[in-house]
């Protein structure tokens, strides 16, 4: 399983970037799939999370700018972000996770997210 992670660019405060993860051979077989983010010293974070259920979860700084969906029929998870801020600047990176008998998580590449102000 590959994931592949697109849409990340330069952008001024107050715009939008939407962000789109394929997998290969499929979302369906996911648990979760989510976005992170990564800003330069710091850890990596969760920014939206999307269940098989269509369930969703956001951290505090996303809820109300940021919306996460799973497209089905383009086999992406997709995350818009609008009214974007500096602070939302970092390296993103999209999660997949299949719990089954197991579980095993996959990383895509990041995709650089830069907001100036």
């Amino acid at each position: 399983v590959q994931l592949q992670a697109s849409g990340g660019g330069l952008v001024r405060s107050g715009g939008s970037l939407r962000l789109s993860c394929a997998a290969s051979g499929g979302i369906s077989s996911f648990t979760a799939m989510g976005w992170y983010r990564q800003a330069p010293g710091n850890q990596r974070e969760l920014v939206a999370l999307i269940y098989r259920s269509g369930a969703t979860n956001y951290a505090d700084s996303a809820k109300g700018r940021f919306t996460i969906s799973r497209d089905n029929a383009k086999n992406t998870v997709d995350l818009q972000m609008d009214s974007l801020k500096p602070e939302d600047t970092g390296v993103y990176y999209c999660k997949g996770v299949i719990v089954a008998i197991d579980s095993r998580v996959y990383w895509g590449q990041g995709t650089q997210v830069t907001v100036s102000s």
